[in-house]
């Protein structure tokens, strides 16, 4: 059958050198940086379910309702018609086709339940997830990090667990008992306190063993029409973390009001509102007044899945602009074939290599972490490092990409515009910049097995090339004797940050992508992509730069 095509022939002008919209991409074996990162993490025997889901992701009806749900944002109702308070968001179709693709595929529970290279799939699967629209990842990693918290709580663990590890999305808005699988939400910041979450005025009132109610508000809850939230209250003992459920045991609506939904810059198609608790039921999860210590469990996991969408992000826009490059003209040639531009991609794609060879060891290291305290202690290092340098350069890369495509790329009927507003979001979400670097000090002044673990990797790879070895040498050097040194802390974690990608880089037997990595960001640096002196490998990088067909 003749494919239908708009008209190009107009009244004054013929239309061509237009790249138009890319055909649809399976985001798993189209894509040759994620599939070589996933077989090099040891994720081999999830293939043939990530190339099903990439087949989903990638595909028209896909992108067409992440292009909805984005246009359609939630619409908050307060009241039914007859003045009973109800406290619902309503979303669009679009929204829930997503998360019914995201949640069935496993994107909340494959890590749990094929624990063998669990994360490494996990991983693989929310970053296809954020490709198709990055809003509903939100709600996944939510409830996917919930789970290691309610180990604290083996009698709430028996109830949640099997219905997050059922990988059904059920939106009906039941209690979880009417339910076939749930979403799992989190609500720590208040006004007062932001990141310092100490300065929480929430309190918790006892009424039995196990049962408390909650009296507060909360600043963010994002996902507010999952069926649970895990959240921080003060206690007689201190802070404590609780699960509160949307609905009471007598499938009496909870005391949880929704005031308003936040209008944001990005991720216009996941809800975020501000709450009140008045009396809301509440039970809990771990020690009392040991609050952040067990949420604290999530946290670390949600924070991987912060790497996660910046790599997403980046690998996303960096697909756009080399599809557009190879199909765009100018001066009598391809952009792609214009000396100048090829080596901007080049590096674009050299930096999208690290940040993905980075965020598969760390997802390696998440599942080595269940049987093996280097690991876990690695584990703990890297994620904030990581999350720290991978959310700092996301706004960057898609900044260049966009300016790549040139005023093509600035018209909210592309992708690009959508993928900008969301670029700032991982890095201010579960701890901004001074957090993060502050957290990752004050880690190696508490736990030394953290700082030990990374430097036992910068050992491990130095010596795979002398500069890079010296490099490596003054580094921990210097770690190890300003360590407290606080207003250090964003340049201590930067220079780990990249380091670590090298040896991630020759961790997945990359070594000229390593060695180009080591040269272009550790000693002949530049503040733009194609700015320095290194001469890239442009062939290969661009061999892998997109997963469109050319």
């Amino acid at each position: 059958m003749k494919p239908l095509y708009p008209r190009n022939r107009l009244h004054t002008h013929t239309v061509d050198n237009i790249p138009g919209e890319p055909a649809p991409a399976n985001l798993f074996t189209d894509d040759p940086m994620l599939v070589s990162h996933v077989r090099a993490a040891g994720g081999q025997s999830h293939e043939l379910h990530l190339a099903e889901f990439g087949a989903n992701a990638g595909s028209e009806r896909m992108i067409k309702a992440g292009m909805l749900a984005n246009r359609n944002p939630p619409v908050f109702t307060p009241f039914d018609r007859f003045g009973q308070r109800l406290d619902e968001v309503e979303f669009h179709p679009a929204y829930h086709e997503l998360m019914a693709l995201g949640i069935d595929g496993g994107t909340t529970s494959r890590a749990w339940s094929h624990p063998d290279a669990g994360h490494v799939a996990h991983c693989a699967l929310l970053f296809m997830m954020s490709q198709a629209e990055t809003g509903v990842t939100c709600p996944m990693s939510m409830t996917y990090a919930a789970l290691p918290a309610l180990k604290h709580a083996p009698n709430l663990a028996s109830v949640w667990e099997p219905l997050v590890l059922a990988s059904v999305y059920d939106p009906q808005v039941a209690p979880a008992s009417r339910k076939s699988g749930v979403t799992i939400g989190m609500a720590m910041t208040e006004k007062q306190g932001g990141s310092d979450v100490r300065a929480n005025t929430t309190q918790a009132q006892r009424i039995s063993d196990t049962e408390y109610e909650l009296t507060g508000h909360k600043w963010f809850c994002s996902a507010p029409m999952s069926d649970a939230f895990l959240t921080l209250a003060n206690t007689p003992e201190g802070l404590a973390c609780f699960l509160v459920p949307r609905w009471r045991p007598d499938e009496e609506r909870n005391s949880i009001e929704i005031q308003r939904l936040k209008d944001k810059l990005g991720d216009r198609a996941n809800a975020s509102a501000e709450i009140e608790y008045h009396g809301a039921y509440a039970e809990p999860v771990g020690e009392p007044g040991r609050g952040i210590a067990t949420i604290i469990e999530m946290v670390n996991h949600t924070r991987l899945d912060c790497v996660v969408g910046a790599t997403s992000l980046m690998r996303q826009s960096l697909s756009l602009a080399t599809f557009h490059v190879q199909h765009r003209q100018a001066f009598g040639r391809r952009l792609v074939d214009q000396a100048l531009m090829q080596r901007v991609i080049a590096d674009m794609a050299l930096e999208v290599e690290g940040h993905m060879a980075a965020l598969f060891l760390l997802a390696e290291t998440f599942d080595q972490s269940r049987e093996d305290e280097p690991a876990l202690a690695l584990a703990r290092s890297l994620t904030p490092i990581l999350k720290y340098w991978s959310t700092k350069r996301c706004p960057v890369l898609i900044a260049e990409a966009m300016e790549c495509l040139g005023g093509a790329g600035f018209v909210e009927e592309h992708l690009m515009p959508r993928l900008y507003r969301q670029a700032p979001l991982n890095g201010i979400w579960e701890g901004s910049g001074n957090v993060i670097a502050l957290d990752v000090l004050r880690a190696f002044q508490k736990e030394p097995s953290s700082l030990k673990a990374v430097l036992s990797l910068l050992a491990m790879f130095g010596p795979r090339d002398s500069v890079f070895s010296e490099h490596c040498q003054q580094l921990t050097k210097r770690l190890s004797a300003a360590v407290d040194d606080e207003g250090q802390a964003r340049w201590h974690v930067e220079q780990l940050a990249k380091t670590l990608t090298v040896c991630a880089l020759y961790h997945r037997g990359s070594d000229d992508l390593a060695h180009a990595y080591a040269r272009t960001r550790l000693f002949d640096t530049a503040t733009t992509f194609g700015g320095h002196g290194y001469q890239l490998d442009a062939t290969t990088l661009l061999s892998r730069a997109s997963v469109f067909r050319q």
